[in-house]
């Protein structure tokens, strides 16, 4: 194992232990299933193989971010974890923090933040803006050649993934305030823009990414364009999975009078506590 992979592990353990501490009820099987699994994505994703084989095929990278950005997330945020992640920490941490997050002059800064993130299109834009400048060449190769920059391109992936996937799928104390019609045009939007993506990288006629072409040599044989090409499906294909089921889901629960009544109760403020 190498340095770079400590803080993964660490981050993921720490959140499993708390999840499990949590205190009440059990998680029901199938949530905290989600959250482990979600977990064990983000591991599997930035340790291990996934990661050694990354800087060898722009193919396995992009998987790596997919899973980062389109299964992690939603996964973890289907496991309601925030309050029991929060109920092991002693309670007078928690009203520090809580009361300082509320009140302090301090915090107005993330506060602030946390009110212009809470829009539904800035969070849908700041995750796009994230997957189009990280895929820029200059960029791209720089996190290949940086193991710090690779660090800040998974870490703002997975903030912006959040702050996304936040708006589709309710995880208490935080809750979207889309109706389900707005949910599947969110996904289907953010969606198009991976389409996008995947078009640019299967239709350049050279490869765009000199990291790539300046392997001596790739498994399989692959040309770099012909890896390339690989990416753009994994980007068109499976990174379109979680989005096309979010988009049926919810034209289902629209068309459901029930789950209609029920996602207007709910539809209330984000709240931070």
């Amino acid at each position: 194992m190498s340095a770079a992979d400590a803080p993964p592990l660490l981050v993921a353990a720490l959140a499993a232990t708390l999840y499990a501490a949590g205190r009440g009820r059990s998680a029901p099987p199938l949530r905290a299933a989600a959250f482990y699994g979600g977990v064990a994505v983000v591991v599997l994703a930035l340790v291990g193989p996934v990661d050694t084989y990354a800087d060898e095929l722009f193919a396995v990278h992009m998987a790596q971010h997919v899973m980062l950005m389109l299964v992690a997330p939603p996964l973890v945020l289907l496991g309601r974890p925030w309050m029991r992640m929060w109920q092991p920490i002693p309670l007078g941490a928690r009203r520090a923090v809580a009361g300082g997050l509320a009140r302090s002059s301090w915090a107005a800064p993330l506060r602030a933040l946390g009110r212009a993130v809470s829009a539904p299109w800035v969070a849908w834009g700041l995750m796009e803006v994230a997957i189009a400048a990280w895929h820029l060449p200059s960029a791209y190769d720089a996190t290949l050649a940086s193991q710090a920059v690779h660090d800040l391109e998974h870490l703002t992936f997975v903030v912006t993934a959040f702050l996304f996937w936040g708006k589709l799928i309710d995880s208490p104390p935080f809750r979207t305030r889309l109706s389900y019609v707005q949910r599947a045009v969110y996904a289907a939007l953010a969606m198009i823009a991976g389409w996008v993506l995947a078009l640019v990288l299967a239709f350049s006629p050279h490869p765009l990414y000199s990291h790539y072409v300046e392997l001596a040599h790739r498994p399989g044989g692959l040309s770099a364009l012909s890896d390339q090409q690989i990416a753009a499906g994994v980007m068109w294909v499976p990174g379109s999975v979680a989005l096309f089921a979010t988009i049926v889901i919810s034209f289902y629960r629209w068309l459901d009078p029930t789950a209609s009544r029920r996602a207007r109760r709910h539809a209330l403020p984000s709240s931070p506590h």
